[in-house]
């Protein structure tokens, strides 16, 4: 069955309203007993998915058996033995003479031909030899596939520990029925909270030793807007949360728990902003049946062809037809490493053989093949470039040209800017011009594996008001996915 990552993405922003009968476990962030036992079914089910896929999959390895044995039970054809040519001899001239009687009338025996003579002493030599055959009774056909044992074994990610048992709180707490949980989300669940690992170790330990000391007051504020900054969340969007906690505190106390709860609901809030105020589209995934182009940009070293890579694997996965155009005709090598990760992802790469070749015709042929293939998802890898090079990002809005002549309205396109999460505050400006000269429709980010500064999410939100499109958090193919707020928030804060 295949995963549509980008459908479970728009369903997992708007979980279903469950009634109190349909639902599992409460949507709201569950108790630890519940959230154990909600884990413990989660565990059991999936398990139960695994070990019928595996039992599928050896029933069909052994009909595949049965049917390479019963083609090698054909005998080949083999040249007949002298008494068995003589046999069929035999038999043929029986059937062709309608009378013997005649032949034995007629026959004489000096003028008979050598096989003539013969005929009578082979058949009586025959019959003999059939009288005293011992026949051999067929061995017994022994089902082999009736006492064939299932050799299951777990896959290295259904475990159930402490990964586990968080992801499936995570999934719970959105809603989601036991039965709806997959493995491809605890796995990635899972993946994500260790890649924010670095950030949550500075941000949250000093984070509830500030709030375990009681009541959130205005000097523990302080203390968390510090903290905000330390994790690049940004001047702008630290200001946001802390007037945020001030106003609540004007209100009423907040315990420890509380204070908590409350700051995770203002970084929800702050991540969703482009959708609720900002225009943008909550759903992003491309249309079957129809080609959809996106263009990645940014700065060389952020990590554009890797995420390439990645996403048209999650793209082919969730069972579109993809294609990838090497538009990056300058960097040395590039063409090679997008073609290493077309190999790894099992698509097609459209590339052009000379060097330092016009981007544009690459990016001409590439829709001219799309189009002609029935291709759902066209990813263009273009040239890194500095933000301050005039002429390359005109070189940037003349591709876009390209496309918009070349396809008109009826293809949907899109732009992302990839952005390299160990950059922080800096990588904000090159986003920024970026944002005015290619149409951006969002970010990716990458690398957050490797930086303590995971607010930097934060500060794209609020200081560009862009969405963030997919998430990276390690090198590996299956280490980046759409980008969910929500899960986000919860890796960050509470992983």
């Amino acid at each position: 069955m295949t995963f549509n990552w980008f459908d479970r993405a728009a369903q997992a922003e708007e979980p279903a309203i469950l009634s109190p009968e349909e639902k599992t476990i409460p949507a709201a962030t569950p108790a630890p007993e519940e959230a154990l036992t909600f884990a413990k079914a989660a565990y059991e089910r999936l398990k139960q998915k695994q070990q019928a896929a595996a039992a599928a999959k050896l029933a069909l390895e052994s009909v595949a058996e049965e049917a390479v044995s019963d083609a090698g039970d054909v005998k080949p054809v083999e040249l007949e033995s002298p008494i068995a040519a003589i046999e069929s001899a035999s038999e043929l001239i029986s059937e062709s003479v309608s009378d013997p009687e005649i032949i034995t009338e007629t026959e004489a025996p000096e003028i008979r031909p050598l096989w003539m003579q013969t005929q009578a002493e082979t058949e009586a030599r025959l019959e003999e030899f059939r009288s005293t055959a011992i026949v051999a009774e067929p061995e017994p056909i022994i089902a082999t596939t009736a006492t064939k044992t299932v050799e299951y074994v777990l896959p290295p990610d259904l475990i159930l520990d402490d990964g586990f048992s968080w992801s499936a709180e995570v999934l719970a707490s959105q809603g989601r029925r036991v039965e709806d949980i997959s493995l491809e989300e605890i796995t990635w669940l899972k993946r994500l909270r260790q890649g924010l690992d670095k950030t949550r170790r500075n941000l949250v330990n000093q984070l509830k030793a500030i709030v375990g000391q009681g009541p959130l007051n205005e000097d523990a504020v302080e203390e968390i807007e510090s903290l905000l900054l330390q994790a690049d969340v940004g001047v702008a969007a630290t200001d946001k949360i802390i007037a945020g906690l001030q106003a609540k505190l004007r209100q009423e106390v907040l315990p420890p728990d509380q204070a908590i709860s409350f700051l995770k609901q203002l970084l929800r809030d702050m991540l969703d902003a482009p959708y609720t105020t900002g225009g943008y589209k909550r759903a992003f995934s491309p249309e079957k049946d129809k080609l959809n182009i996106w263009m990645m940009t940014g700065v060389n070293g952020a990590g554009k062809t890797t995420t390439i890579g990645k996403i048209t694997h999650v793209a082919s996965k969730s069972g579109y037809k993809c294609l990838i155009a090497a538009a990056d005709t300058f960097r040395a090598a590039a063409v090679e490493q997008v073609k290493v990760w077309g190999e790894r992802s099992g698509v097609d790469v459209i590339s052009n053989p000379g060097q330092n070749t016009d981007p544009a015709a690459v990016v001409f042929d590439a829709i001219s093949a799309a189009q002609s293939r029935g291709t759902e998802l066209l990813l263009i890898d273009t040239a890194g470039r500095l933000q301050n090079k005039k002429n390359l990002m005109d070189e940037l809005a003349k591709v876009r040209r390209i496309i918009d002549k070349k396809v008109g309205d009826d293809v949907r396109i899109e732009t992302l800017l990839v952005l390299d999460s160990t950059l922080g505050q800096n990588g904000l400006q090159q986003a920024k011009v970026f944002s005015e000269a290619a149409q951006i429709s969002g970010v990716v980010l990458t690398k957050l594996d490797g930086t303590a500064k995971g607010g930097i999410a934060l500060a794209v939100v609020e200081q560009l008001g862009l969405p963030i499109r997919f998430i990276g958090a390690g090198e590996g193919i299956e280490d980046l996915r759409p980008f969910s707020g929500y899960e986000f928030v919860e890796a960050l804060i509470s992983g």
